[in-house]
């Protein structure tokens, strides 16, 4: 498969081919096809995108914030004109259909729109005569190289939630995107240099564990935001705690679904099908297990169990889109079977 094309990184404004050999499949789920491979990265290429992302950070930070904020907003303005192509990206390597994931664009557009707006989040405050005689001043400052460690199941989404506010405040980023479908970060990136985003702002660095240590144990990485299980939630926040990072680590989101004997059974169903198998069911916070109240549980398992057997699942990029799409692996098809 050495002839498949290569994703490699992006760092320092331009893609970065790696002098390492490690690489790792990725799939159109649709199919089976493996349509290429992506770089994981070595202990040099961690360090290129974090010295990258440090010598860029002190003009970042030094850069007017009207000067930031022109870049975010046409970076908005191009996301939301080109957004069909990010979800075609995602629905090929990730497997939910182009509605799904043409709705996640738009849930990490929602993120941005609150970055053009960051000017206000940044001012500090100043209390006059907070004791006698003395006033008390905040200060709001950028961080620094700040790392962003993302899952597969939303790979525009989550990373939205996260680089267009630490980008606004001034910060550098190293995104490291899930390695079964790595090419919307890379999507990203370019469009942030279309933008006018300076070069070293933002970069994409891919890889397994190794890029995930790279940044963890980094001195000059000062903080890192993850989603994905809980786990892994738990290593990543004690690991990089050691160093003194600040840490978001969101762990695990399966929810209950509770239906109460008073409840509309046809509407409960139906939301109980959308919440389970919307994004291919592998959407943080689908509902898992349905808790149906004294009488009505028969009754409702008949129509969730009619509501399944009408579920159309296939390509979803297939013009008559289906419902659902396929799981990313077959690995994980496995699992949740």
């Amino acid at each position: 498969m050495s002839d498949l094309p290569l994703i490699p990184h992006w760092i320092n404004g331009t893609e970065h081919h790696t002098t390492g050999t490690n690489t790792a499949p990725v799939y159109n789920p649709a199919t089976g096809e493996h349509t290429r491979n992506v770089t994981l990265a070595t202990e040099s290429d961690i360090n290129t995108a974090i010295t990258a992302a440090a010598t860029a950070f002190p003009t970042w930070r030094d850069t007017s914030l009207a000067r930031r904020q022109a870049i975010i907003f046409r970076f908005r303005e191009l996301l939301t004109t080109r957004k069909n192509e990010l979800a075609h990206i995602i629905t090929h390597e990730h497997g939910k259909v182009l509605s799904d994931a043409a709705g996640e664009i738009g849930r990490g557009l929602e993120i941005v729109d609150l970055a053009c707006g960051f000017p206000h989040f940044l001012k500090g405050d100043h209390t006059i005569n907070a004791s006698t005689g003395i006033d008390v001043h905040s200060l709001k400052q950028p961080l620094g190289v700040v790392g962003i460690i993302s899952p597969f199941n939303f790979p525009a989404m989550v990373p939205m939630w996260f680089f267009p506010l630490a980008i606004a405040a001034g910060n550098t980023v190293i995104l490291k995107p899930s390695e079964k479908d790595p090419s919307a970060a890379n999507w990203l990136a370019a469009l942030w240099k279309e933008a006018g985003l300076p070069d070293g702002v933002f970069n994409v660095l891919h890889g397994d564990k190794t890029a995930v240590d790279g940044l963890l144990n980094s001195p000059v990485v000062q903080s890192i935001s993850f989603v994905g299980s809980t786990p892994i939630a738990k290593y990543i926040y004690e690991t990089a705690a050691k160093t003194g990072k600040r840490v978001q680590a969101l762990g695990g989101a399966k929810n209950h679904m509770l239906v109460l004997p008073d409840a509309d059974l046809d509407h409960a169903a139906d939301q109980a099908i959308n919440a389970g198998y919307g994004s291919a069911g592998e959407r943080c916070m689908a509902i898992s297990v349905i808790l149906a109240v004294e009488t009505i549980a028969d009754d409702l398992t008949a129509k969730i169990k009619d509501r399944i057997q009408q579920l159309r699942i296939g390509d979803g990029t297939n013009k008559h889109e289906p419902d659902l799409g396929p799981l990313i692996t077959a690995a994980h098809r496995d699992k949740v079977a």
